[in-house]
């Protein structure tokens, strides 16, 4: 198995694009001794958002998946930033947070967040089990479907 991030990307049919740069006064991630955490991260594919709308209404079930994972290729994209793309510098995926723009009665915003934790578990194996919320919101920013942020511990490096 391959020891960089977008490699194993890669060998999942999947692409690594650009970190994302903050839309906003923050920055894109926060190093403290061996924890990182990570901005949310919003379905984008080529520089747009990808996936738009409401959960229940706009959006299908089966695109907020598709959704969700594209917004952990994107916490994937500042860990590669962060670990200068080695996988043997995560100790773990501590947490993520997944919000899910839901029209009323959406109530499936835990099966959407998973499009996000099975890559985790794809790339990282047993250290991409991790902790998780998957709360369902009114609107996310630019209209996106999904938003993920992350908590990772590395080792020391």
């Amino acid at each position: 198995m391959s020891q960089s991030i977008s490699a194993r990307v890669a060998e999942l049919g999947l692409s690594l694009e650009a970190p994302a740069s903050p839309a906003a006064n923050y920055v894109p991630f926060a190093k403290e001794g061996n924890i990182v955490h990570i901005s949310g991260q919003i379905a984008r594919h080529g520089g747009q958002v990808a996936y738009t709308g409401l959960l229940g209404a706009d959006v299908t079930e089966d695109d907020g998946i598709k959704a969700a994972r594209l917004c952990a290729l994107g916490i994937l994209s500042q860990i590669a930033a962060v670990t200068g793309d080695r996988v043997d510098r995560v100790a773990r995926v501590v947490r993520l947070g997944v919000f899910v723009a839901s029209a009323p009665g959406f109530n499936r915003q835990s099966a959407v967040a998973d499009g996000a934790s099975n890559l985790m578990v794809q790339i990282f194996g047993d250290a991409g089990r991790h902790a998780r919320s998957a709360v369902g919101v009114a609107m996310l920013p630019a209209g996106s479907a999904v938003e993920v942020d992350a908590m990772i511990a590395l080792h020391h490096f």
